[in-house]
């Protein structure tokens, strides 16, 4: 995945100088990278103590914006499951990939009218993405928790002889039934103690029904095996068999019983499969919504603190670069190299980047001579 710096410096004679210039130096150090101009449209300005006040905000609105876009990129893969390798594809923006997106930024004028103040621009995308945010946190834990229903009875299904489901191992003929003195009981034994279990049940209480053990069913541990004794020994035999290692399953033959069971996990099944498609669709539409909410809180950073640094009237060039491989420390040089005139309290080289700016920025944060925000379009954790 990419990883792009937006940046900003002062329109020269004309802006478009500002980006040749730009591009014929990262050209002239073995194309340190690719560069595309980030169009940012005529925002309303507004006073300098709004400004400062609005630098922190956005700050704050940027973290809280990536991190439902990676919220939802996060939960999307999870919803995929097997088809989890298809994630990156499904993660687009107004109809194009990522990184199309931000080479090719228009400022969405239908749902952040520019005429709005930045304040209230910044209300309307906080708002959208604590919606959706919202949103999510619903969607989310309704399908959570159909899908633990769901694992827990196929579980049940397929687990240890210890804790599966019983109804699809036996048989009615596995039993006998209607009966006033007897009952079958299902009792699941080690392997490596069935011969002791042979050797041993018919002497573990009085009234045992002689030569009425049968194994049912055998896994990689366990055996399931079937005895028939007398009722009002059922508990006493259970107590022994306790003691002997050997585990007696609460298990009552009823067909309407089976049948609910198998009932319930198709009923599931068919529920999760309905509410699937519906949900895959949310989170790609609602991804593409706060991804782009995401960008244009950039956007309105790079504005602000352009004019915060550059002065009125507004001329800068918001400029997008997608440095090339192993060349991001070159690359840092060079720009500051190319900016160092623009703010002489701002470090050279490996130290730019570290200080901390009282008023203009909170925090120990990203420095340099000219505006700088990272956008990395790697929102999945690994």
């Amino acid at each position: 995945m990419a990883e792009f710096w937006l940046v900003s410096a002062p329109g020269d004679k004309t802006c478009q100088q500002t980006f040749d210039k730009l591009c014929m130096t990262t050209a002239n150090q073995n194309m340190l990278s690719t560069n595309y101009k980030f169009a940012i449209p005529d925002l309303k300005v507004g006073t300098l103590d709004i400004l400062v006040g609005l630098s922190d905000d956005l700050g704050k609105l940027d973290a809280y914006c990536e991190s439902v876009t990676k919220k939802i990129a996060q939960y999307l893969g999870d919803v995929l499951e097997a088809q989890r390798d298809k994630l990156q594809e499904n993660l687009v923006a107004n109809g194009v990939d990522l990184v199309t997106y931000l080479t090719r930024f228009q400022w969405d004028l239908a749902k952040y009218p520019i005429k709005q103040s930045l304040k209230n621009i910044a209300e309307i995308i906080g708002k959208q993405v604590s919606q959706i945010e919202t949103d999510l946190r619903t969607k989310s834990q309704a399908y959570n928790s159909l899908k633990g229903n769901l694992q827990n009875l196929e579980r049940k299904a397929t687990g240890s002889l210890l804790t599966r489901n019983l109804g699809d191992l036996v048989k009615k003929e596995d039993f006998v039934l209607d009966s006033e003195y007897l009952q079958t009981l299902l009792v699941v034994v080690p392997k490596s103690f069935h011969h002791e279990w042979a050797a041993k049940y018919e002497q573990l209480t009085d009234m045992v029904v002689p030569r009425s053990s049968r194994i049912l069913y055998e896994d990689d541990e366990n055996c399931l095996v079937s005895v028939t004794v007398f009722r009002r020994v059922v508990d006493e035999f259970r107590h022994k068999c306790r003691e002997n290692k050997f585990n007696v399953r609460d298990f009552q033959y009823s067909e309407t019983e089976m049948a609910a069971g198998k009932t319930e996990i198709n009923k599931l099944e068919a529920d999760k499969k309905k509410q699937y498609g519906p949900l895959v669709k949310w989170l790609k539409v609602n991804f593409g919504e706060c991804f782009t909410a995401w960008i244009h809180v950039k956007a309105l950073r790079v504005f602000v603190e352009s004019v915060l640094r550059y002065g009125l009237p507004v001329n800068f060039q918001a400029m997008l670069l997608l440095p090339h491989k192993k060349s991001l420390r070159k690359l840092r040089e060079v720009l500051n190299d190319l900016y160092s005139h623009l703010d002489n309290s701002a470090m050279s080289g490996d130290m730019a980047g570290q200080m901390d700016i009282p008023g203009l920025m909170m925090g120990n944060v990203d420095y340099y001579p000219y505006v700088f925000y990272k956008i990395t379009t790697d929102l999945i954790e690994k």
